[in-house]
């Protein structure tokens, strides 16, 4: 799968030889002079941007022994040098992102035409909308296990847009599986922001070395996503030995942390980014530029790869995942139904025990529903009127409702409700305030429901006109 979006930005644990695919080039008889100008750029490159100084310039003086010792002579055609070129560097550096390749020919040339451009342009454009970010599919499986298929980490501004639609679709699933078997990296922006959804506190995940400036970024969980966050949710990560990169982190991040349980083979074993850069005309080389550098362990994992907790063949990995994953998220609803039951009591006995000295204990409770998903504005109001109605309780009611403006204080349908209330509790002049907040917040936000507010309204003031 191509995803040559990833090639736009130096700061991707991109999967080099996953990213693009080799073009074929016709064979040519490539003369001494190119071979040796190409092993000095090479080396020049390694030189100036290698994240390991001492390693670049042992493979560029490694190159050229293996040039003047005739290692390259067979090489008839550019595919041939570059793959010849790739498997002797990666000899010395031990680096499986370093990587030399033949230059791509959908690049834009400066001898290409404007149509030619236009064409590559289109043709980079459909791709994207084909790769949606590299979200794949996402699917519900038995057992209410949601299921993600992730190839590829797209940067953040292509990327958060189509995460938050796919996690909302993962949203009510009791545990999760993230399928990283063919996803060859991407960005590390996006694998922070995917984190984000499955942590609640602030941590420390990774840090990027980068060897230009003397400088470590550090990659923290966001405080917010776009979506419902699911820290408690239980995570399953498939990987394979085609795992790699930015997808390597995050399953080494989720590892490290204990957040989730790694399903699969051992992955690739690339942990130093970089980008592409140009050697000439006919060869592209992948520089790694920085190297990854985990807050718990202090390494990565750089030529040994993530291995998972649960060693399976990766065509098995799905199966095993699912087995487990039922499992644990069967405990997750039975442990959530628990907890919800005690916090739903600890609800309905603040509000038996409601007085006009206990107001805070119902806001506060109704409040820790809300934010555990039991309850929302119409369920609150419901609450209310049933105490209005059904139990005879209007001062509880009242108070219901006056919890319900201070939860969702945009809505004009609570002001509405709250100053029904009131008018039942003969607080007509506190009814009238309510009623005209239900107006002005319907105004506002363009509630459907506005000329029900108004008329609410009109009746109230001409009943406080009127006097009790």
């Amino acid at each position: 799968m191509k995803i040559s979006v990833f090639r736009l930005t130096i700061l991707c644990l991109v999967s080099f030889f996953l990213d693009v695919t080799l073009h074929a080039q016709e064979a040519t008889n490539l003369t001494a002079d190119f071979k040796k100008s190409s092993i000095e750029q090479i080396g020049a490159l390694l030189d100036e941007r290698y994240v390991f100084p001492d390693v670049a310039k042992a493979t560029g003086e490694h190159l050229k022994k293996q040039l003047a010792a005739g290692a390259f002579d067979k090489c008839d055609d550019i595919p041939a040098f570059a793959e010849a070129l790739t498997k002797e560097a990666q000899s010395v550096a031990n680096d499986r992102h370093l990587r030399i390749r033949p230059e791509s020919p959908n690049q834009p040339r400066p001898d290409d035409t404007p149509e030619r451009q236009v064409e590559g342009l289109l043709r980079d454009k459909a791709r994207q909308r084909e790769n949606m970010a590299g979200f794949a599919a996402v699917e519900k499986l038995e057992g209410n296990v949601g299921y993600l298929d992730l190839r590829g980490f797209a940067p953040p501004q292509m990327g958060k847009p189509v995460a938050d639609l796919y996690m909302g679709l993962l949203a009510t699933s009791d545990a999760v599986i993230i399928d990283l078997r063919k996803n060859g990296g991407g960005s590390p922006a996006m694998v922070q922001y995917l984190c984000s959804y499955f942590f609640d506190k602030r941590l420390h995940l990774n840090s990027l070395y980068w060897r230009e400036g003397d400088r470590t970024e550090e990659f923290w969980t966001l405080d917010e996503v776009g979506g419902k966050k699911m820290p408690d949710v239980p995570l399953f990560v498939l990987t394979s030995k085609y795992t790699f990169s930015g997808a390597e982190e995050f399953s080494y991040n989720m590892q490290t942390q204990k957040r989730a349980t790694l399903v699969g083979e051992t992955t690739g074993g690339g942990a130093n980014p970089g980008g592409g850069m140009p050697v000439n005309d006919q060869l592209m080389m992948f520089v790694p530029t920085g190297r990854a550098i985990n807050p718990i362990t202090k390494t990565n994992w750089e030529g040994v790869g993530v291995v998972p907790e649960v060693k399976v063949p990766e065509a098995e990995a799905l199966d095993k995942a699912l087995e487990l994953a039922k499992d644990a998220a069967a405990d997750f609803r039975r442990k959530t139904k628990e907890r919800h039951s005690v916090m739903l009591l600890q609800l309905l006995g603040a509000l038996e025990k409601y007085s006009d000295g206990n107001e805070e204990a119902v806001l506060t409770n109704l409040k820790q529903n809300c934010e555990a998903g039991l309850m929302d504005e119409q369920q609150i109001n419901i609450m209310g009127y049933e105490y209005l109605m059904r139990h005879n309780k209007p001062k509880t009611a009242e108070h219901i409702f006056w919890c319900n403006t201070q939860l969702f204080p945009n809505s004009a349908n609570v002001y509405d409700s709250y100053g029904e209330a009131l008018a039942v509790n003969g607080k007509t002049a506190e009814a009238i305030k309510a009623y005209r907040k239900a107006v002005e917040t319907g105004k506002a936000t363009k509630d459907p429901n506005l000329s029900l507010f108004e008329e609410s309204l009109k009746k109230m003031e001409g009943k406080g006109k009127k006097g009790p």
